[in-house]
């Protein structure tokens, strides 16, 4: 099963000039007029958001909701793994669609719409619950507190692993190593919650992470434990910088773009040409960029001058939550097709677990609706606009960001190094969504 949603140049059936130097153009004139409006930080986690009605704060945090969601999490998690464990060996076994599919890139579109959604279902938290009732250990805790200096390092190895799986490892859709994967994954969470509990699964579950960095772009939040609906840039900016973040946006951002340039011509040929896998060079190929968009964005972020009370070598984690917008954008262009399409097609393979023509779910009869293939036009500019409404977004969180932390004679001169970086993102992830 192939993550890409992309399909190549007859998906995009406009100019590929014109769609680089019009985001382009929107990137700079955002810029430009931010630099003349907005000269005042805006948002302030303490104080943003105004409180969401009564009825529905009371409803979003009812334990009879939390429990409902844990209930239906887990017997879906079960529904999956009894496919995984007794189903066949085959592209039509469900577990691997939802795993690919609608729990990687489903995770999106649900924690734009819902928030946190990945913490309130996850499987690994209600067996980590389970287990703390029984051993009588109170809710949460575990043996030892998380050392602090972790941050989200557990998470970027989690996601690495994963993207490698995915998009290196040549039987990514073999049955055996991707159960093998989700066991791993489950021991490591298990054992991690229980000696650090369930603040290591906020640190380190990479699909909690995932979930929790993409609900920041939501317009729900908490304040003092109250439910409150905030501006999709305010709720960005309550993002809290912990080491390993940037580790983390770099493994996202660079591992979509290693998608496209992986189906690119040269890199085929060249793949092609060697006698040996393709593994070592693909490989290579990811680190490069995960460690490229990281690398980028923390030499971009440090080249300002600073003030006492921010150290330098914050800024790249403190800076890192302007990325978040540009994954969204890239993962929306990117894996579009790719989850509608693919998407319905294991709603359809749900319905039969074990391949055997049964239709538990009453999906077994719903037919693909190819709309969006078959119409490239409407695509390739909700791919454009994606990828470019995510930079602006992006420039706006650090523009705020930036007029709230460096020097006042910094602030301007202080993002351009950024800006000039995300102007390159621009660039090259159009050229490798159109190159694909």
């Amino acid at each position: 099963m192939s993550a890409h949603g992309l399909g190549g140049a007859k998906d995009l059936p406009i100019p590929s000039e014109l769609a680089i130097a019009g985001a382009v153009a929107a990137l700079v004139i955002s810029f430009t007029v931010l630099a003349v409006a907005w000269r005042e930080p805006r948002y302030d986690a303490a104080t943003s958001g105004r409180p969401a009605p009564a009825w529905l704060d009371r409803l979003v945090s009812s334990r009879a909701l939390a429990v409902a969601a844990r209930v239906l999490g887990m017997a879906f998690f079960l529904y999956v793994g009894a496919a995984a464990v007794f189903g066949k060996d085959s592209l039509i076994n469900p577990f691997l669609g939802t795993f690919y599919v609608l729990l990687w890139v489903g995770l999106v579109p649900a924690s734009l719409l819902f928030g946190e959604f990945f913490k309130a279902v996850s499987p690994v938290r209600t067996i980590a619950m389970l287990f703390a009732r029984v051993s009588g250990v109170p809710e949460g805790q575990g043996l030892y507190a998380y050392p602090a200096r972790l941050g989200y390092w557990p998470a970027a190895a989690g996601l690495f692993a994963f993207v490698w799986l995915e998009l290196v490892y040549p039987a990514s859709t073999d049955l055996g190593p991707v159960r093998l994967w989700v066991a791993a994954y489950l021991g490591i969470m298990l054992i991690g919650s229980a000696v650090w509990g369930t603040t290591f699964l906020a640190r380190a579950d990479p699909f909690e992470v995932y979930s929790s960095l993409v609900a920041k772009l939501s317009v729900w939040g908490r304040r003092n434990g109250t439910v409150v609906i905030r501006s999709p840039l305010a709720n960005l900016d309550t993002l809290v910088a912990r080491p390993g973040l940037v580790a983390v946006v770099g493994i996202l951002f660079g591992s979509t773009a290693f998608d496209s340039f992986r189906e690119s011509s040269p890199w085929l040929k060249l793949v092609q040409s060697m006698s040996s896998s393709r593994v070592l060079p693909d490989t290579l190929a990811l680190v490069c960029f995960s460690a490229g968009v990281a690398l980028v964005l923390t030499l971009a972020t440090m080249a300002t001058g600073v003030t006492s009370e921010t150290p330098r070598r914050a800024l790249p984690d403190l800076f890192a939550h302007s990325v978040v917008p540009i994954i969204v954008g890239y993962i929306v262009a990117h894996y579009l097709t790719y989850f509608v399409e693919y998407g319905q097609q294991t709603l359809i393979q749900l319905s039969d677990p074990f391949s055997r023509g049964d239709d538990y779910l009453g999906t077994a009869d719903l037919q693909i609706n190819y709309w969006l293939s078959m119409h490239p036009t409407f695509l390739a500019v909700t791919k454009v606009v994606a990828v470019a409404l995510g930079h602006v977004v992006g420039v706006v969180a650090a523009h705020d960001r930036a007029v709230k932390l460096l020097p006042r004679r910094h602030q301007l001169t202080g993002q351009l190094p950024l800006l000039v970086a995300m102007v390159g993102f621009t660039v090259g992830g159009l050229y490798l969504l159109f190159a694909a």
